[in-house]
């Protein structure tokens, strides 16, 4: 298991390190003009070149690249070109806000699409067609437009949650669940369509085994045959299922927190791409792939935990 683990971690960080590579590289040539950003339209062209060489722009590509890497992988991402505020500190300051909603939407996700793609998958019949046509709808109606449902009828008319705004937990637990439910729910409804209809098809596969059929007719209970022996053989595609989700969720987190109001780490990285501050870009791409390339890691775990061909393969 140890070396299963290690391989994929080895993987991870190669990972890490070519969308890294790429995405300094493509970024410095997409030919913005930072240093103007920053001095502002009226200023000289003296200011605008002086900025230029502060930054560095002005240096050949690879030794703005060594200068970078070799910082990064001591933990230094730079500081931001245009707030000045260390953006490890711009991360961590942002990143929990993200993690809140995402984190309670794919845990909503995972829990709900267990449930209901077992239920369809043993029960069959009616309850399964209506469970069946819940995944279409909800893969077809974009997180947005649920955001937007959502916040209109539970934030502006019935006032039951807040709109807008993010309260941390340490602050007050009560607040943090009233800020974090409305965006978690936008998330996860998408996601929950999606893994409802694996963890499904995955279940109906197993109980159509001989080996379900075998313990069945020795007079296994049916609770005991679902649960101890079905879902857990059913489970390894679905998981694979949620580790995509979750990459998809953080995807949508940046329209979700334009629509909460939420300070996240989304919405640090449209704003800092769209004013051209490398380093902030840079930073928050390494912290998502590296978020990602975690998930991936503990799915692996648990995917050879639950199928220990995986380990030996």
């Amino acid at each position: 298991m140890a070396v299963f683990v290690l391989r994929r971690l080895a993987a991870g960080i190669v990972l890490v390190f070519v969308v890294a590579t790429l995405t300094f590289c493509l970024l410095s040539m997409s030919g913005t003009d930072v240093a103007r950003n920053i001095v502002g339209e009226n200023a000289t062209a003296e200011q605008a070149s002086a900025k230029t060489a502060q930054l560095g722009l002005d240096r050949p590509l690879p030794e703005r690249y060594w200068d970078w890497i070799s910082h990064a992988v001591r933990g230094d991402l730079g500081t931001s070109w245009f707030s000045q505020t260390p953006v490890a500190q711009s991360i961590v300051d942002t990143v929990p806000i993200t993690l809140s909603f995402v984190v309670v939407g794919l845990a909503l996700s995972a829990v709900i699409s267990i449930v209901l793609g077992s239920i369809a998958a043993v029960r069959g019949g009616p309850l399964d067609r209506v469970i069946q046509t819940f995944s279409s709808l909800g893969t077809a109606v974009p997180s947005f437009l649920i955001a937007l449902v959502l916040a209109v009828v539970f934030a502006v008319q019935l006032r039951l949650l807040p709109a807008t705004g993010f309260i941390p937990f340490a602050q007050s637990p009560s607040g943090w669940v009233e800020s974090v439910t409305l965006p978690a729910i936008a998330l996860a409804v998408g996601a929950t369509a999606a893994t409802t209809a694996q963890v499904r098809g995955s279940m109906r596969d197993v109980l159509q085994t001989d080996y379900i059929r075998t313990l069945r007719s020795r007079g296994l209970g049916e609770r005991s045959l679902i649960l101890k022996h079905a879902l857990r053989n059913s489970l390894p595609p679905s998981l694979t299922v949620l580790s995509l989700q979750f990459i998809g969720l953080l995807g949508g987190a940046v329209i979700i927190e334009k629509i909460f109001g939420l300070p996240g780490i989304g919405s640090l990285a449209n704003s800092s791409a769209t004013q051209g501050d490398l380093p902030v870009v840079l930073g928050v791409v390494v912290v998502m792939v590296l978020m990602i390339v975690l998930v991936n890691l503990l799915v692996d775990i648990a995917y050879g935990w639950l199928n220990p061909k995986v380990r030996v393969s």
